[in-house]
């Protein structure tokens, strides 16, 4: 039989007892009766731990704490029911104090439910900074109606009406009335202008990811054209004439900064400059430090952009570094752009827009500004003296081009002719007019 741990140890049943009536310790010793202070302190420390909440527990789980409130146990709709019911009675006898209370009841009942579906609901819909505004709006209207009611001048205001007249009142009406429908149309207005402007950046956006992946694409299509499977450049006639096809096709379907990004892909990747080949085989000849030797006179360059930047719109874009010598720009828009290390030797920029264009290291020509001169149909380019290597800049407009050197006025202004001439930064003055017109 087991003993009570709450017990003493003198109330142990009594088949723990010796014979004698004395209570085994240390290992079977008997012990004689406990003193008085031995069994007034196991009593303070019994009753000590029956005062502690003990809960009770079945299977080694402890019950739910159980309510002792009567309407805890009673479900709250059949309270709510019952005090609609007295409610609908007091009402039936015309009792006042039995409709005020059955009415009460169902007032706090039904608000104690809804409170918190009402508090999550709340809680999910509206974020936290709208349900500020939101209190803020209703009390803060609520506290002005109260400030207008007590400085007395919703009083002013109904004597004020009263004094004016019926016909008055109603004509305030009309021209409210009008007021709010001229300002319902313009809230109506605003939000069609919104939802166009919104469909505007979405159309805007869409096309930018439309466009790059179409870039992306004809990068990829290239590189797979003209590359071997070592990686090593081999184009073939018919492959050159497909790139080409490619590329002209692509840059009349994108925009600008599209535009600019085809031309330095096509640049830095040498697929423009004019390459020396092999004589039989038409493949592009290595230079001994790990790129390909350029032949400006003989050498043929993969894609020849020919006429397809011809009115081209480049204005506000990156051609740093990029290599458009040959190219047709005539009547192109350079406007704000990067021209840096810009190789334009012999392109066609006649009516060409360079305003504010950066010209830094931008090279129009080979050798000495004095001795070079524009490129021509007939007769082959001198790259040692500069001859027929220039660009043809006769009529183009350079108005506020920024970082112009001295080699690069000299050139414009005396093969620009008179247009081109008064658009030079600087001026031409002292410059002879080469062009003669």
């Amino acid at each position: 039989m087991t003993s009570d741990p709450n017990l003493p140890p003198a109330a142990a049943s009594s088949d723990d007892r010796s014979p004698n009536g004395a209570t085994p310790v240390n290992g079977g010793l008997p012990r004689t009766a406990l003193t008085a202070k031995e069994i007034d302190a196991i009593a303070q420390n019994n009753l000590s731990r029956l005062s502690e909440p003990r809960a009770l527990t079945i299977n080694g789980q402890s019950p739910a704490p159980i309510s002792s409130g009567t309407s805890s146990r009673t479900p709250r709709v059949l309270i709510l029911l019952l005090a609609t019911v007295i409610m609908t009675i007091g009402l039936a006898l015309d009792n006042f104090w039995i409709s005020i209370a059955g009415s009460i009841v169902a007032l706090a009942i039904s608000t104690q439910i809804l409170w918190e579906p009402s508090r999550r609901l709340l809680v999910e819909f509206i974020p936290e900074q709208e349900r500020a505004i939101l209190s803020g709006s209703v009390f803060g209207l609520i506290a002005l109606t109260g400030f207008l009611q007590v400085t007395g001048v919703f009083r002013w205001l109904g004597a004020y009406l009263t004094s004016l007249g019926w016909e008055a009142i109603g004509a305030l009406g009309s021209v409210l009335g009008a007021v709010g429908q001229i300002l319902i149309a313009i809230l109506a207005v605003y939000v069609a202008w919104r939802q166009y402007i919104i469909s505007r950046d979405l159309t805007i956006q869409q096309n930018t990811i439309t466009q790059q992946q179409t870039i992306d694409a004809y990068f990829q299509g290239v590189s797979d054209l003209v590359l071997d499977e070592e990686g090593l450049l081999e184009d073939w006639p018919q492959e050159r004439a497909i790139a080409e096809g490619r590329t002209a096709a692509i840059l009349s379907s994108i925009d600008a900064s599209g535009k600019a990004k085809v031309i330095r892909f096509l640049s830095r990747a040498r697929l423009l400059s004019p390459l020396k080949r092999d004589l039989r085989l038409g493949r592009a000849i290595l230079d001994g430090s790990g790129g390909y030797e350029e032949d400006r006179v003989h050498g043929i360059p993969v894609i020849d952009l020919g006429v397809m930047l011809a009115k081209a719109d480049l204005s506000g874009t990156d051609l740093r570094w990029t290599d458009m010598s040959e190219a047709n720009l005539i009547r192109a828009n350079l406007s704000h752009t990067d021209l840096v290390k810009a190789n334009l030797a012999r392109t066609v920029l006649c009516d060409a827009k360079l305003r504010y264009a950066d010209l830094n290291g931008t090279r129009f020509f080979y050798g000495k500004p004095e001795d070079a001169s524009p490129r021509s149909r007939t007769v082959p380019p001198d790259y040692r003296t500069g001859q027929h290597t220039g660009a043809v800049v006769e009529g183009a407009d350079f108005t506020g081009a920024q970082q112009m050197t001295d080699d690069q006025r000299y050139y414009c202004c005396a093969w620009g002719g008179a247009r081109t001439r008064s658009t030079i930064p600087g001026g031409c003055e002292g410059i002879p007019n080469k062009l003669g017109r």
